[in-house]
């Protein structure tokens, strides 16, 4: 019974709004209601993304710039170590070198 009550008001609640509507548009025409409704969208819009998403945005960007500086570290690093074998290996193709000029 609750439930048939319920759907009942929402039945009459819909009619009323499409009557709303209809008036509406006869009284002002299609694309001024349009108009307001467009309106209200893009309201409806700008809200939601300054409210939910722009502060999501600011936090990835504030984990990209900490990725991207951890990154550049590694980088770095690479290179030192990449330059510390170099040293490494032409050391020891000079104590071989030296090596084989003593035993000649």
């Amino acid at each position: 019974m609750l439930k048939e009550l319920a759907e009942q008001t929402a039945k009459r609640t819909q009619e009323k709004i499409n009557m709303d509507l209809v008036k509406l548009i006869n009284q002002y025409g299609f694309p001024i209601v349009a108009a307001f409704g467009m309106g209200y969208f893009i309201f409806f819009v700008w809200k939601w993304v300054t409210t939910e998403v722009k502060p999501v945005m600011s936090e990835t960007s504030k984990t990209l710039i900490a990725l991207v500086d951890r990154i550049r570290m590694l980088d770095n690093d690479l290179i030192r170590l990449n330059t510390k074998l170099n040293m490494i290996l032409e050391y020891q193709e000079e104590q071989e070198k030296q090596n084989k000029s003593r035993k000649e």
